[in-house]
C-alpha cells in the first residue's frame, strides 16, 4: 500500500480509504489512486484485517471449464494432492477468456490464497503483473509458456499433436490429413495443436491446407458433427480427420455414422485428450492421453513444496508431463 501511496502522491491512509470506497476521498484522488493500483498491479488484501496468522487455508485454481472431463480430472488431481495438507481448493472458470481470467485472478488474490494454479501461459499484462507481485507460488499448467511467471507443469500441445500425425502416417499409412479446430485465438492450446499438425505434415511432405475452423472453443459434439460435414464436402478424398478434442471427434464420428460411412473404412477419425467417451463409444476413438489427473496432482505438489521451502524456493522450475498416442479402432 505504501508503494501505491508514493506512486499516487498521497498518504497510505488515503489509499486505504479510497480502496474501501470511503466517501471522504474525492473523485480526483480516487482516479489517481486507481491509476497507481493498475500501474503497480496492486491487489487489496480483504482478509488482512481478520487473519493475524497470514494463513487463509486455500489454493486457487483457474480452469477453462468444468464440463470438460479433462479439466475435471485436473481439478480432481489437485484436490487429491491437497487432501492431507489441510488446504482447500477454490475453483474459478475462465471460459477460455483472458479478460475473465484477469477478473478472477484479482478476485482470488483479494482473498489471499496461499498459491494459485493456472491453465495455460497466456494472460493479460495486468493479470501477469498481479501474479508476479502476489508473493505466492504460481503454477502454470497444460502447456509450456515461453516466459513462465514461476513454475510450470505441462507438455507441448504442438509436439503431442505432431506425434499423433506421425504415428498415423507411419503405422496406419494415412496421407491425406484434415484438421478440425476452433475459430478464435481464445484456446491457445488448440492453436498449438493446429501448429503441431501443420508442422508434422510439412516435415513429411504431406498435403496441407485441409483445416476447418468451426465454433468458439470449447468445440461441442454438435460442432464437430457440422465441421466434418464441411470436410467431406470440400475434400471428399480425405483419409483421416484429426480433431482438437475427443468431444469434437465424437461428433464427427456420429455424423459419419448417420451418413452410413464406415469408420475407419471410408474415413478415419482421431481426437485429443482421451476423454471417457472416446474409450466407450463404437468404434473407440484414437486419441492422445495427456494425463490430466497427473497434471493437477503435480501442480498441487509444486505449490505445497514451495510453501514448505518458501515461495521462491522452486521458482522457474519446469515439470514435463507425459503424453502418449492411444491407437484405437477409429483410425
Amino acid at each position: 500500500m505504501a508503494d501505491v501511496a508514493r506512486h499516487a502522491g498521497v498518504s497510505a491512509m488515503t489509499v486505504s480509504r479510497a480502496l474501501r470506497n470511503d466517501p471522504r476521498v474525492s473523485r480526483e484522488l480516487r482516479e489517481r489512486i486507481d491509476a497507481a493500483v493498475n500501474a503497480l498491479g496492486y491487489v487489496l488484501d480483504q482478509s488482512a484485517g481478520s487473519l493475524s496468522s497470514g494463513r487463509t487455508g486455500f489454493i486457487a485454481a483457474l480452469v477453462p471449464s468444468i464440463n470438460n472431463s479433462n479439466f475435471s480430472d485436473t481439478a480432481r488431481g489437485l484436490t487429491d494432492a491437497l487432501e492431507k495438507s489441510g488446504l482447500q481448493l477454490l475453483l474459478g472458470y475462465t471460459e477460455y477468456s483472458m479478460e475473465k481470467e484477469e477478473t478472477l485472478i484479482e478476485s482470488m488474490l483479494r482473498r489471499r490464497p496461499e498459491g494459485i494454479v493456472l491453465t495455460g501461459g497466456a494472460h493479460t499484462p495486468r493479470a501477469r503483473k498481479m501474479l508476479e507481485n502476489a508473493g505466492i507460488p504460481v503454477v502454470e499448467t497444460w502447456e509450456l509458456p515461453t516466459d513462465p511467471i514461476d513454475q510450470v507443469v505441462g507438455f507441448s500441445n504442438s509436439e503431442a499433436m505432431a506425434t499423433l500425425v506421425r504415428t498415423l502416417a507411419s503405422q496406419r499409412g494415412y496421407k491425406k490429413f484434415a484438421y478440425i479446430g476452433g475459430t478464435t485465438e481464445r484456446d491457445t492450446r488448440g492453436n498449438q495443436r493446429k501448429e503441431g499438425f501443420l508442422k508434422a505434415l510439412a516435415e513429411m511432405g504431406l498435403p496441407q491446407g485441409r483445416v476447418i475452423s468451426f465454433g468458439i472453443p470449447p468445440i461441442s459434439t454438435e460442432q464437430g458433427s457440422q465441421a466434418i460435414a464441411s470436410v467431406l464436402e470440400r475434400w471428399p478424398d480425405t483419409d483421416v480427420v484429426l480433431c482438437v478434442s475427443d468431444l469434437s471427434a465424437f461428433g464427427a464420428l456420429m455424423e459419419c455414422q448417420r451418413r452410413g460411412m464406415k469408420v475407419p473404412g471410408d474415413i478415419a477419425i482421431a481426437g485429443f485428450g482421451d476423454y471417457e467417451i472416446s474409450a466407450s463409444c463404437f468404434p473407440r476413438i484414437t486419441t492422445v492421453d495427456v494425463d490430466c489427473y497427473g497434471i493437477g496432482r503435480l501442480a498441487a505438489e509444486r505449490v505445497l513444496r514451495s510453501l514448505q521451502s518458501g515461495a521462491d524456493g522452486a521458482a522457474d522450475e519446469l515439470i514435463l508431463t507425459p503424453y502418449r498416442v492411444v491407437l484405437r479402432e477409429s483410425a
